[in-house]
């Protein structure tokens, strides 16, 4: 056993070993009640890797005593599941783990579900994607209890580390090892709330330090020269990719420079330059606007800046576009206008193009009635250049609104020029 991980070898054997996610778990939630006494009910387990959806499942299956099966959707075929079927039947009842449960398949849903609908099969599906996006519908239906498992805190993986110190039996405790409190926070800390992180880097520690009369001393230059060895969370494409897009964007609409500049950096060292420049220069039309018209073409030149240096000096010119955006007057009017005209011909608000604006480049359009345009250039209006009051909107649709200024920045003029426009339309004769 002491061969196996460390991580692998501390995973809890009841649910009161979790380390954590009290709010899922703990003693006063419905969940731990129900397991406690004997009713386990099909669940869905989703998070990020390394937050304890494979440990809790362990732990809710040593828990209840249930028959307890473990398989992984992508290596898992319809023989797997036959077997788990036919396992059921022997024993009355078993408890299947199903890690990347969004990877099910057809035919394997076909083969388990009506086991799962009976009761004969409980299932605890684990995944890192959004289960209400990537689970299927069936397998979602038949699972009363849908857990978003949080990434632990430092302090949670600090309690995880002390007790794999200290276990004789699963944990590290058999050896002397001379490791402060500080340098197990610091470790909790370069975790990043991932519990297989944090005992992984923990038996690196303890397996790299010398060991003198005995004893294994831990020095601080070993144990940061492994920390500075830690990637940051999140993985390319996966639901915390997104996730840390989205909070970038909602932190620049917010105008929180240091939240941005900290979702950045994380999607950055994620290495995915493409994804991150595409979500910024949506963010300056959509965000930033025609309050500030400029900032779209300066996001889009730090984009191609960014192009160009390749990482890791890319971050410059795009830190440089997040402060701008940040600190940038903002509309989205524009964005709600023409989101607010789509969703108007969806609805069914259509008519006929007014009979002045069509085509007239070909002979015939006169006796087709096409005719009848006034060129705004030929009438000048003040400073504002060409203007004429005529019909531009289908008849039936004549005096519809999609666009609603912002007082904003930039947007301030042009919204004066728009109330001053529609008041002359008022005016029509």
């Amino acid at each position: 056993m002491q061969n196996e991980p460390l991580a692998y070898r501390m995973r809890p054997h009841k649910i009161e070993e979790i380390a954590g996610q009290q709010d899922i778990i703990g003693k006063h939630t419905p969940l731990y009640k129900m397991i406690i006494n004997g009713h386990v009910p099909s669940m869905l387990l989703y998070g990020e890797p390394g937050i304890g959806k494979t440990s809790l499942a362990y732990a809710i299956a040593g828990t209840s005593n249930i028959p307890f099966i473990a398989l992984n959707a992508t290596r898992s075929g319809k023989k797997d599941i036959e077997d788990v079927v036919n396992e059921s039947r022997v024993t009355g009842k078993v408890l299947l783990f199903l890690d990347e449960i969004h990877r099910f398949n057809k035919l394997q849903q076909d083969t388990l579900l009506p086991h799962v609908e009976n009761g004969s099969i409980v299932l605890i599906g684990a995944t890192t994607e959004n289960p209400f996006h990537d689970v299927n519908p069936a397998i979602r239906s038949r699972c009363g209890e849908i857990k978003q498992l949080k990434r632990l805190t430092d302090e949670d993986l600090f309690t995880l580390i002390q007790r794999a110190l200290s276990d004789e039996k699963r944990g590290l405790g058999r050896q002397k090892i001379e490791i402060s409190q500080p340098q197990q926070m610091k470790i909790a800390e370069a975790a990043n709330g991932d519990a297989r992180k944090a005992l992984t880097l923990l038996e690196s520690v303890v397996s790299a330090s010398d060991e003198e009369d005995g004893v294994t001393i831990v020095e601080d230059a070993l144990l940061q020269n492994l920390v500075d060895r830690i990637g940051v969370f999140g993985e390319k494409k996966g639901s915390h990719f997104y996730n840390l897009l989205s909070a970038l964007q909602k932190s620049v609409r917010g105008s929180d420079v240091n939240a941005a500049m900290y979702y950045l950096a994380h999607l950055l060292e994620n290495g995915d330059l493409v994804a991150v420049s595409r979500r910024l220069l949506v963010m300056a039309y959509e965000d930033i606007g025609i309050a500030n018209p400029s900032v779209g073409p300066h996001v889009l030149a730090s984009i191609q800046a960014a192009e160009r240096l390749g990482l890791p000096e890319a971050r410059i010119p795009l830190a440089n576009a997040v402060v701008e955006m940040c600190l940038s007057e903002k509309s989205n009017s524009a964005y709600k206008a023409i989101d607010a005209a789509i969703a108007s011909i969806h609805a069914g608000k259509v008519g006929d193009i007014p009979s002045h604006l069509k085509d007239t480049h070909y002979a015939g359009a006169a006796a087709l009635g096409h005719e009848g345009y006034k060129y705004p250039h030929n009438t000048p209006i003040g400073s504002f250049g060409g203007w004429v009051n005529q019909t531009y909107l289908p008849d039936n649709l004549v005096g519809t609104k999609y666009y609603d200024p912002v007082l904003a920045g930039e947007e301030k003029k042009l919204a004066g020029i728009y109330q001053k426009l529609e008041s002359f339309k008022q005016k029509k004769k």
